[in-house]
């Protein structure tokens, strides 16, 4: 149904003078250890099929942060970020404090509160590239690369992004740089 391409926007060093060398960042896919129990996770970690949600394995620690997804098909899906104290096995998610999500609707949810919605005429369709960006403070959304002026707020602490699905819910894919 969709599938993800997250991407943390990142400065890299050229080892030149006065440069430190920067560490390999490390593979970001999605966390068999923070799922949903009806989730299967395929493709080395960057699929996501079944019912329910699955956080990254790595949480969101620069200023700003960017990842897409890409819908595969529609459906019932969302995507955000979270905190690890979600009910991974709760969809649809933005119900309580630890998760702010984009549902498949258009809504944007968090503490069971709608606090934005994507403009009319601009739900995702099959074949669009949704993306996020996120600063720890504001989220902000873009279809097909185009920014869609709704920014969202208020979840607090440490959050890393979120997918989930519904039943026919199938791919998500995941990668961070």
């Amino acid at each position: 149904m969709a599938a993800v391409f997250p991407c943390c926007v990142a400065c890299c060093g050229d080892g030149g003078a006065g440069h430190a060398p920067l560490k390999e960042m490390p593979t970001v896919q999605l966390d068999t250890q923070h799922m949903g129990t009806d989730v299967v996770i395929v493709k080395s970690g960057r699929r996501i099929c079944g019912t329910g949600a699955c956080l990254a394995n790595a949480p969101l620690h620069q200023n700003k942060s960017y990842f897409e997804f890409k819908i595969q098909s529609t459906g019932v899906w969302g995507i955000g970020v979270a905190t690890q104290k979600v009910n991974l096995n709760q969809v649809p998610l933005g119900r309580d404090s630890h998760s702010l999500v984009l549902r498949h609707d258009g809504s944007i949810y968090h503490n069971n509160e709608e606090k934005n919605r994507l403009p009319a005429n601009s739900l995702p369709q099959e074949g669009d590239i949704v993306g996020v960006t996120y600063d720890h403070v504001e989220l902000n959304l873009y279809l097909n690369g185009k920014n869609m002026h709704c920014p969202a707020s208020g979840i607090r602490g440490t959050v890393f992004p979120i997918v989930y699905g519904e039943l026919y819910f199938s791919y998500i894919i995941l990668k961070l740089n």
